[in-house]
């Protein structure tokens, strides 16, 4: 298996780790072992790096879920969650932007999505922290491009840490446009304190904000607040919303529902 394979095996079997957790309040090792089918040195590795992040707690012989808590998937296996709902987002958001404008993209697979479309419009300047719009960029003519150093996230595939925030605070873009991992009617967060330092650079340097979210993000907390919602000027969310959300989300700034297809 290649190294790439081995870290989405890994994830994927986190994920169910935590989705096990959150249902049922706490787990053993050896039940945990038992659902994944590895070894119990394995699950303690697993579970060390979950609490680590400050998505699970750990107790002597198993872990506890936290008391708002969000999983935040590598890139590699967000790339294949909500695709439809990410590209009827994307599509919305284009709505945005016209040639000549400056955009900051940030690392969330949304965010790529709508990389992808960028090539269609014309001469633009995109400024982003995430690899892969990179790779998807680096050969569109129309496009200049810029890309915000650091230190490199394998987890997220992308470059964080002071020297990206340096470097994000020293532009000022036409639109920012960025997702997180979770948002009520009235806040967004992220599980990861050195994530919500450069979200929340990034939205600044924007003249203007777009936050993309698909339906599974909203309605639920983690563990940093990033920002309120009426920071945002523009929030894009992939439907189905329950409507008393929508409602108060509407009264703090402009709020549209896209259906995918």
């Amino acid at each position: 298996m290649t190294a790439q394979g081995s870290r989405a095996t890994r994830q994927k079997r986190q994920q169910q780790i935590v989705e096990h957790v959150l249902a049922k309040g706490d787990a053993s090792a050896a039940e945990l072992s038992e659902l994944t089918g590895v070894s119990l040195m394995t699950v303690h590795r697993d579970i060390a790096e979950l609490a680590d992040r400050g998505i699970l707690r750990k107790y002597h012989g198993g872990v506890s879920a936290q008391p708002s808590t969000v999983f935040e998937s590598s890139s590699d296996f967000r790339l294949h969650a909500h695709a439809a709902a990410k590209n009827a987002l994307a599509r919305e958001a284009m709505s945005f932007i016209t040639p000549g404008m400056s955009l900051m993209l940030d690392d969330s697979t949304s965010a790529l999505a709508l990389a992808k479309l960028l090539p269609q419009v014309g001469p633009l300047t995109v400024v982003t922290n995430y690899r892969l719009i990179t790779e998807e960029l680096r050969d569109a003519e129309d496009i200049r491009l810029i890309c915000i150093g650091g230190e490199y996230s394998r987890t997220h595939d992308s470059w964080i840490g002071l020297p990206a925030l340096e470097m994000v605070g020293s532009f000022s873009v036409d639109l920012t446009v960025l997702s997180t991992s979770a948002m009520t009617a009235t806040m967004t967060y992220h599980q990861e304190q050195e994530i919500v330092a450069i979200k929340r650079a990034m939205r600044e340097a924007g003249a203007v904000s777009v936050l993309l979210m698909d339906h599974s993000k909203v309605g639920r907390s983690a563990l940093h607040r990033l920002a309120g919602v009426e920071l945002y000027d523009h929030v894009l969310l992939a439907a189905p919303v329950e409507d008393g959300l929508l409602t108060a989300m509407r009264e703090l700034t402009d709020v549209r529902v896209v259906t995918a297809e």
